[in-house]
């Protein structure tokens, strides 16, 4: 857990030093904050694919992925793909994305956008909302019970989806609350960055039906989400799989084809 910890030190110190620069009622005012939001949990339910297709330039575990992607281009590609969503990770630091990134999705398809962030703060939350995203992930390894209510809470008073992600059984009891949307499973383990499916196979019969079932991480395969499937998963986030090629788009519309 230590990489999380250092990156929510690092996230503080960031959001403290945004709100200083710029207030809420800047990003009230900006053109997308007003925009109608489409929700991801409702798409994922009609999907057949249940695909959420992931810009992400770097990663603690793996360094750099893929530092020449265009963003324009790759929204675009996972559009016509046919993903279901696309998840942009908007952490400089640690994962080398951006609010722009975010903003040149949404001005560049219409597929429901999930800000990849680590939430500490509403603050980051009207942030969302006003660079164009529709969905929100909180993390429950670092945030508390009462966090967890109060953000997805405030979420979806502004009309975002709400996924929270979860590691393990200890995370998932003590997140399980209306607000949330999709309850996301990441089959990483954060000390080890070792990658097992069984945590997505292990959790999902603790997770309620009346939430959307997501598995994230370590999907690179066709067998992994028709097995996955059977557990009522119906959202997969494969990020990795489509960036560390040459052209993103192309490789997830390869992949969604043989679904």
């Amino acid at each position: 857990m230590d990489i999380l910890k250092k990156i929510v030190v690092d996230k503080r110190k960031e959001v403290n030093f945004k709100k200083e620069l710029i207030p809420i009622q800047a990003f009230e005012m900006m053109p997308f904050f007003d925009r109608k939001t489409v929700s991801l949990s409702k798409k994922l339910k009609k999907s057949n694919t249940g695909i959420i297709a992931e810009f992400k330039r770097k990663s603690p575990s793996k360094s750099m992925i893929n530092e020449t992607a265009n963003i324009e281009d790759v929204a675009l590609g996972y559009e016509e793909a046919g993903a279901s969503g696309m998840s942009v990770l908007t952490d400089e630091k640690y994962f080398g994305g951006t609010m722009d990134d975010l903003l040149l999705a949404r001005e560049n398809c219409n597929l429901p956008l999930l800000r990849k962030e680590f939430i500490i703060d509403e603050y980051q939350i009207i942030e969302a909302k006003a660079i164009g995203a529709d969905v929100i992930l909180l993390i429950a390894a670092i945030l508390t019970r009462g966090e967890i209510k109060q953000f997805s809470e405030f979420a979806k008073s502004l009309n975002l989806d709400v996924l929270l992600e979860v590691h393990n059984e200890e995370e998932l009891q003590k997140s399980i609350m209306p607000s949330l949307d999709m309850l996301g499973v990441n089959n990483r383990n954060l000390k080890t960055f070792e990658v097992s499916l069984d945590t997505s196979k292990t959790l999902s019969t603790m997770i309620p039906d009346d939430f959307v079932k997501v598995s994230e991480s370590g999907i690179s395969n066709i067998e992994a989400i028709k097995e996955l499937k059977l557990y009522g998963y119906q959202g997969f986030l494969i990020g990795e799989n489509f960036m560390k090629t040459d052209n993103p788009g192309a490789s997830a519309k390869d992949f969604i084809s043989l679904l």
